[in-house]
């Protein structure tokens, strides 16, 4: 019998404890959002609407006016800023019942927030997709509650998948509780393979897909991991030619274990690059000529779909109802809508930006990385391309992904990871690949899990792991329909629970001295990731540790 019923039965026999009014305890904000956008917790704490949110919503009853719906473009709600949402290192609970649709075309986005870009302080929680990392989609609708008081980790060596045969981990994706890594093992007797990491330095082989040198990409695809595979032409780093010449271009779903199922070739391709879901469905690329750009219909079938003008498709990923890519063959952005492909043009001077590598969602805004300026452009919302900076003096910019507010871009040739500060500015924080006398270094690509950042760089193999502020996820696919979100934060304990039962927890050394005090206004429905799309009702702020049994209550049907 669960605390829930064990709590029925004690309110209908009057012996329940906490009693009817527990829940007001410390309650900071409560906005049920049916029919208003007020505080109904007596405390005036009411909110605003900056775009395009529906009140008439059906709610968990199917009933219209009892949820909140966002629509993703942005806005959502604001909550002026007020001494009362100052919660300073106190501890706190976030918690709200969640609609999202599982089809869904776009990054699911931020739930609440307060979060201070600026000064990198305050909390965030959000549903999380970051594809179009390099090849991977290294993280689907995983839910994350972070908070910050511009505090970060050093970069920690997690060591090399694969040991000393491996050149670089190629693929990062977190899947069902665990990252994995796909390899470029380039010698003769070699191949690529898939690694699970389990802590510390150890990395456990979980199989090899096929015969070729490399696991390019990585994909989570109705709740199954997806690896492609290739040729990598090492020559491409400036490094010795692989001498395994076996073909790749297939992709295949885990079944755990070293057993992997072999779900068909893309037809013409030796190596795949993108892999990603849109619309409720498994697209690829190839990553060399001749292009292609494919759906999976199931079982072994491919269906060959138009490229744009006939170029490749290689990081991919959706947003804001569209399908973007990036291309080797020209600097230019293409936007996919299910059936036809549109040119959004150059990215800066063409005869310099000739290539466009990475794709990452932040602030609402899409961004890319270039090669050779080493660039990152925004698209603005007139559908122009935005300068966002230089990373340093680097010539291409390679995996990227915000991490707990703040927007993270690995380089080369000096495989060093900048961070995004505003306007045209990007700081250094780190070189992870040092090894001599190569002509390049590259910060591959990235993926989050168990709240932290994970970095690959070639040509070391090592995988680098950083964390900042402090940050606890559930690493699962979030499911669709409606659930009950909460997040904890109770000490140096940060925790997430799901429909009443607790799902992820991160114990972090001085995050309870984390000081959240900010003067940004809260926001509900957006933040420093994407804005939300789906429904809310029921949010709550409480300026103190809910403990679950309370937490069981407010998910009780």
């Amino acid at each position: 019998m669960t605390t829930a019923w064990i709590f029925c039965l004690l309110t209908a026999l009057g012996l329940s404890t906490p009693n009817s009014d527990a829940l007001d305890r410390d309650l900071v904000a409560y906005w049920p959002l049916a029919g208003d956008f007020r505080d109904h917790s007596g405390n005036g704490l009411h909110a605003e609407a900056e775009g395009n949110v529906d009140l008439q919503a059906p709610g968990r009853d199917g009933k219209p006016g009892h949820a909140a719906e966002f629509d993703g473009h942005g806005g959502g709600l604001v909550v002026p800023s007020h001494p009362s949402l100052d919660l300073g290192d106190e501890d706190v609970t976030l918690s709200a019942w969640v609609f999202t649709e599982g089809d869904i075309d776009t990054p699911i986005g931020d739930l609440i927030s307060r979060y201070d870009r600026a000064a990198r302080r305050g909390l965030m929680l959000g549903i999380k997709t970051n594809a179009g990392v390099t090849f991977s989609q290294a993280n689907h609708r995983h839910l994350q509650f972070g908070i910050d008081d511009d505090r970060e980790s050093d970069w920690s060596p997690v060591g090399v998948p694969g040991g000393d045969g491996t050149l670089l981990a190629f693929a990062l994706a977190s899947h069902d509780g665990a990252l994995y890594a796909g390899t470029c093992e380039p010698g003769a007797d070699d191949s690529g393979h898939v690694y699970r990491y389990e802590g510390g330095s150890e990395w456990v082989d979980c199989g090899a897909p096929d015969g070729s040198n490399s696991v390019t990409s990585l994909a989570v695809f109705e709740g199954n991991l997806y690896a492609g595979t290739g040729r990598y032409r090492v020559a491409g780093s400036s490094l010795p030619e692989s001498p395994n010449d076996t073909p790749g271009g297939r992709v295949f779903r885990y079944e755990g274990g070293t057993t992997w199922t072999d779900c068909g070739p893309l037809p013409g391709s030796i190596a795949v690059s993108g892999l990603v879901v849109f619309q409720g469905k498994l697209y690829a690329g190839s990553l060399y000529a001749p292009a292609g750009f494919f759906r999976y219909d199931g079982g072994t079938t491919w269906t060959a779909l138009e490229t744009p003008d006939g170029k490749r498709v290689e990081a991919i990923a959706p947003f804001d109802g569209f399908l973007y890519a990036t291309s080797y063959d020209r600097g230019h952005v293409y936007r996919f809508d299910g059936q036809t492909w549109t040119d959004l043009g150059a990215l800066g001077d063409p005869e310099i930006n000739t290539q466009t590598y990475s794709l990452a969602v932040y602030q609402g805004s899409l961004h890319v990385g270039t090669w050779r300026s080493g660039r990152v452009y925004r698209l603005g919302e007139r559908g122009d391309w935005v300068d966002v900076g230089r990373l340093g003096e680097e010539l291409e910019v390679m995996g990227m992904l915000p991490h707990n507010g703040r927007l993270m871009a690995g380089s080369l040739p000096l495989a060093q990871v900048y961070r995004y500060e505003g306007g045209q500015d990007w700081r250094l924080l780190t070189q992870l690949d040092t090894t001599p006398d190569v002509v390049y270094r590259r910060a591959w690509t990235m993926a989050e899990h168990a709240g932290r950042l994970f970095v690959s760089t070639l040509p070391s193999g090592q995988v680098f792991a950083y964390r900042a502020g402090a940050m606890t996820s559930w690493n699962q696919t979030f499911p669709d329909g409606w659930h009950h979100v909460a997040a904890v934060r109770s000490g140096e304990t940060l925790r997430l629970f799901v429909d009443g039962r607790p799902v992820a927890s991160e114990t972090i050394d001085g995050s309870g001295a984390f000081d959240l005090s900010t003067e940004v206004p809260l926001r509900i429905g957006s933040g420093p990731n994407a804005p939300f799309r789906g429904r809310l009702a029921e949010v709550r702020l409480h300026r103190r540790a809910l403990a679950e049994e309370e937490i069981e209550r407010l998910a009780s049907p």
